[in-house]
């Protein structure tokens, strides 16, 4: 299988348009799909697999399950602006490392949400009817498994254009708690959430358990285009006792600063861990604390700052789900309910909005 080559994020405007067949089946690399979320494509077997970030240096993180993760479709999705009556998926699941639904919203109301199996599917969804006008159909993923794509087929239209994709950029990192296990569909994550109640472009580099401060990622978010950078750090490093006092500081100071290399100017707020009650005192293998972590994490952004970073921004996790709210909106005691993604994009997107006008 042979690593592909994309520009990321799709068109920018609506330029890929034109008056079409009644039947007519696109590959994914056709640029009227305007995929959005994805650094490029993994080519193989008549499928194509949209990545969310370079797979050419995965093995410098020394992690299988994160090369694992870093093939899940987070946060991937592409649209069309079209008047057909159907859209077709061909679709093969992987069988590891897991499943979530699909989506498909058709001028932003969720009209289809599809959970299928490992294995390769053929999947048709009916459009509803648009009074001859073009309504703009988008196709988000499963967030939590790997999905790769033969074709998308569509029946029934004279017109299939490129969604236009003119919003800001905002791009996200964290544990599982951005990956967002428990959320109802890939696009109720509360990144995909915030995303849609500001315009924004969203990509999702979310890694369940992996969020170790590897410098792959530091340098993939260095590279990649953004508007706004979310960072939900520490979470992972206190529960595997990654850490210690002496080493967690620095270390969040250089995979920032790491980042900032790429991005003079741009927002950057880094969410410390939500709460977790029962965590929140309990010592880990590296003598630590959920609470120090949160603070240590929080000293090292204000050294940052101190250091004359002015567009460097901490949001306390504590002030997104304090001890008191996590009962009603944790389904296991560290991860949000699909409810609680919600309550988790409203309280995020009021701070994210008042660093960052929608556009």
């Amino acid at each position: 299988m042979t690593a592909g080559t994309g520009t990321g994020s799709g068109p920018d405007s609506g330029a890929h348009c034109a008056p079409s067949a009644a039947v007519e089946r696109l590959v994914p690399g056709d640029p009227r799909l305007s995929f959005d979320g994805i650094a490029g494509w993994d080519r193989g077997g008549g499928t194509w697999l949209p990545l969310r970030m370079p797979v050419d240096r995965l093995a410098t993180a020394m992690s299988a399950n994160f090369s694992r993760l870093a093939r899940t479709t987070a946060g991937i999705r592409f649209a069309v602006r079209t008047d057909a009556r159907s859209l077709e998926l061909e679709v093969e699941m992987a069988a590891d490392p897991g499943g979530s639904p699909l989506d498909v919203r058709v001028d932003g109301v969720l009209t289809h949400r599809w959970t299928g199996g490992p294995g390769r599917h053929r999947i048709a969804f009916p459009l509803p009817g648009t009074d001859g006008g073009a309504a703009e159909v988008e196709v988000w993923l499963p967030h939590l498994g790997v999905t790769r794509i033969a074709a998308v087929t569509l029946r029934g239209h004279r017109h299939v254009c490129a969604a236009e994709r003119t919003g800001r950029r905002l791009l996200v990192h964290g544990s599982s708690l951005t990956h967002c296990m428990y959320a109802a569909g890939p696009s109720e994550t509360w990144p995909a959430s915030v995303a849609a109640e500001h315009g924004w472009r969203l990509r999702n580099l979310g890694f369940a358990g992996e969020a170790y401060l590897d410098p792959l990622v530091a340098r993939t978010i260095r590279d990649a285009p953004a508007d706004l950078i979310v960072l939900e750090l520490g979470i992972n490093a206190y529960l595997r006792g990654a850490f210690t006092a002496r080493s967690w500081g620095p270390a969040v100071c250089g995979f920032l600063e790491t980042v900032r290399d790429g991005h003079r100017g741009t927002p950057v707020v880094v969410l410390t861990p939500l709460a977790a009650p029962e965590r929140e005192q309990a010592v880990n293998a590296a003598g630590l604390t959920l609470e120090d972590a949160r603070t240590m994490t929080a000293d090292a952004v204000r050294v940052l700052q101190r250091l004359g970073d002015r567009d460097l921004h901490l949001l306390d996790g504590l002030a997104v789900v304090p001890v008191a709210d996590a009962a009603r909106l944790y389904a296991d005691g560290l991860h949000p309910t699909a409810e609680g993604e919600q309550v988790l994009a409203k309280r995020i997107g009021a701070h994210l909005g008042s660093i960052v006008p929608s556009a």
